[in-house]
């Protein structure tokens, strides 16, 4: 049976991201992750997970000037390894097991060039602090000119790197959005896989609604041996408490 983590990058946005961590323990998710904590209080953070029994399963590098990440930028290497210290000096104090290195907006061999040699950059920090790095494919309606595409490149590239701490975040809503074929996409890239996130396709909101039957693809995740909680990373529009009717039946499941 699947387990989830709570995003609070968008789930409870108007809690402190402690009292977040908080309402997700109350909610019933087995842990957490979030978008870019740098401004949240470390102790703060770090007690809130130590109360709940929370890990904290991911965040990412700040997305600067461009709004979508610099890791592929070949003029911007000193801001986007200055982000990656950042991201693994945070994550490690509280714990995190997991950087999202966010590429950039760009293209061609220069920029891959420069994104593997960051990547190469953020494994060496990330194995000295027991943790590991996340690339994720965005889809071009929500970010033109990403540079990863889709997980046809992500995992290419992943391929060339040969980097045992630096793996695939696949997003069941990009995914949805840019390729179709989760469960198809899923099996395929499996062994590359570090961390599964989702939200109904196409208006990013909570499951249950849009094109994606979230009852076969959780099943088939399941039943893929993955075993990690799955995060939920959808847009509210109103109470976050008021989007959770999907976990019901799991949590009925984990009474029986």
């Amino acid at each position: 049976m699947p387990q989830f983590s709570a995003n609070l990058g968008f789930l409870w946005p108007d809690f402190s991201l402690a009292d977040a961590i908080r309402a997700a323990k109350f909610a019933g998710f087995h842990a957490v992750e979030c978008h870019f904590p740098y401004n949240e209080p470390i102790d703060e953070v770090r007690q809130s997970l130590d109360q709940t029994g929370f890990t904290m399963l991911g965040l990412n590098t700040i997305r600067g000037p461009s709004n979508a990440g610099m890791a592929a930028l070949p003029d911007s290497v000193p801001e986007a390894r200055a982000a990656i210290d950042q991201a693994f000096h945070y994550g490690s104090q509280i714990h995190a097991l997991n950087v999202h290195v966010m590429a950039g907006k760009s293209t061609g061999e220069g920029a891959e060039k420069i994104y593997l040699d960051n990547l190469k950059y953020a494994s060496d920090i990330a194995a000295k602090n027991n943790m590991s790095v996340l690339i994720e494919p965005l889809n071009p309606s929500d970010m033109p000119g990403y540079f990863l595409r889709d997980t046809v490149h992500a995992c290419e590239l992943l391929e060339t790197l040969n980097l045992a701490n630096v793996k695939l975040m696949f997003d069941i809503y990009h995914v949805g959005r840019t390729e179709g074929q989760v469960v198809e996409r899923f099996n395929s890239c499996l062994p590359q896989i570090g961390h599964v996130q989702f939200a109904s396709v196409p208006d990013r909101g909570p499951p249950g609604r849009g094109e994606i039957d979230f009852e076969s693809i959780f099943n088939a995740i399941d039943q893929s041996g993955w075993s990690q909680p799955l995060g939920a990373e959808y847009k509210i529009n109103g109470s976050t408490e008021d989007t959770l009717g999907w976990m019901q039946p799991f949590k009925q499941d984990e009474r029986q």
